[in-house]
């Protein structure tokens, strides 16, 4: 294997794995669409590149986004969570989905009436 793919392939191994619950927001529509991911950064730049393409990045918004268009939409990162050296995927999942909750119960006590994206996935 060329030492290059090697150092790369360490180096993507090593990285810091960063979880958490983000919610995507149409201020315009008073909506919010609440998402776990234990791959935080993969669903920012998924929403970012759904944005500039002018495709809806939440199925269940799709009302909303042809009557605010992109510019209506944001992401915003409620809670991260790095994943522990030790923690399997499946613990790390775990973990994501406790916040998940606990987040979903903060947001409804708060008045909050979010439409929540489902339990987070790995991605």
């Amino acid at each position: 294997m060329c030492s290059a793919r090697k150092e790369w392939k360490d180096a993507y191994r090593g990285r810091t794995v960063v979880g958490g619950v983000f919610r995507i927001r149409c201020d315009a529509a008073r909506e919010s669409w609440l998402h776990g991911s234990t791959d935080l950064r993969g669903s920012q730049n998924r929403f970012a590149f759904s944005v500039s393409v002018g495709s809806c990045p939440e199925p269940a918004a799709a009302a909303a986004w042809k009557r605010h268009g992109p510019g209506g939409f944001t992401f915003e990162v409620l809670e991260e969570l790095k994943k522990d050296e030790t923690q399997t995927d499946r613990e790390f999942a775990q973990d994501i989905g406790a916040l998940f909750e606990l987040w979903q119960e903060r947001l409804r006590e708060d008045g909050a009436d979010e439409t929540c994206g489902g339990p987070p996935v790995s991605e």
